[in-house]
């Protein structure tokens, strides 16, 4: 399925303050593929992510959805396919009601009234957010606001999911949920995160990023077990593989 195919190459970002966020950022995520990105902060992950669907423009280089590059006249498209969640739900829920949130997104594609109906409640019912319907976004939890959040996405049924710290902000029984919500999904994945036992538990695959430069691509457990590179990222192990028990307990 070539269309849930990310391809990344030689991508460059250079801010305009001469910040150069991204320098030649190559890498390509196969179908069904849940990778993480990883790194300081400052090292480019928020802004990688936003030039998967067109958020921002990259200086350089070139990002291919599939086969078809993002261009202006393929941003539509692209946009359909990729479904970008933020870091912070605010950014994501602006209208009165969840129900009209995740409704948007499917009625600017077009989509008649009673099949928006039907995406809505298949969304929500997925992220176990179906009796918030009705109610403003502003009076969710944290946790429930992350759920409304990646609903809105999946309405529009894309075929590769990408989100932005993911657990930042949640107490750890939301945490868990959330968690096991992302492990049912089959969509093809990107996080960035700084949980890296969250990494360690759902994403077979790590990029790091460090100083807009990939420093390592590969298996987590064996970027996890380099000490010497987590210490050059100004990384630290997850606390499951820190020897103590105490910390192997935290995320149960």
């Amino acid at each position: 399925m070539s269309h849930h195919i990310v391809e990344v190459k030689n991508l460059r970002h250079v801010y305009a303050d001469g910040t150069v966020a991204l320098d030649t950022v190559s890498f390509r995520i196969t179908h069904g593929e849940s990778v993480a990105i990883i790194g300081a902060n400052g090292a480019g992950k928020s802004t990688l992510l936003q030039h998967l669907n067109g958020c921002i423009t990259a200086t350089s280089g070139e990002v291919f959805i599939g086969h078809i590059p993002l261009t202006r006249n393929t941003l539509p498209a692209i946009r359909r396919t990729v479904g970008m969640v933020f870091q912070y739900p605010d950014d994501q829920l602006f209208m009165p009601t969840v129900f009209e949130d995740v409704a948007f997104g499917p009625r600017n594609q077009g989509l008649p009234e009673e099949l928006t109906a039907e995406r809505v409640r298949e969304a929500l019912e997925l992220v176990g957010a179906a009796h918030l319907a009705s109610k403003p976004p502003y009076h969710l939890s944290g946790g429930e606001k992350k759920r409304v959040a990646i609903a809105t996405v999946l309405a529009m049924s894309p075929d590769v999911l990408v989100m932005d710290e993911p657990t930042s902000g949640l107490d750890p029984f939301a945490r868990r949920q959330l968690m096991g919500l992302l492990r049912e999904f089959h969509h093809t994945k990107i996080f960035t995160s700084h949980d890296l036992d969250m990494v360690l538990e759902l994403c077979p695959r790590t990029i790091i990023l460090h100083e807009g430069i990939i420093m390592a691509d590969g298996a987590t457990a064996d970027i996890f077990a380099n000490d010497h590179l987590l210490a050059a990222c100004r990384l630290e192990k997850p606390f499951a593989l820190q020897g103590c028990p105490v910390c192997r307990t935290s995320t149960n």
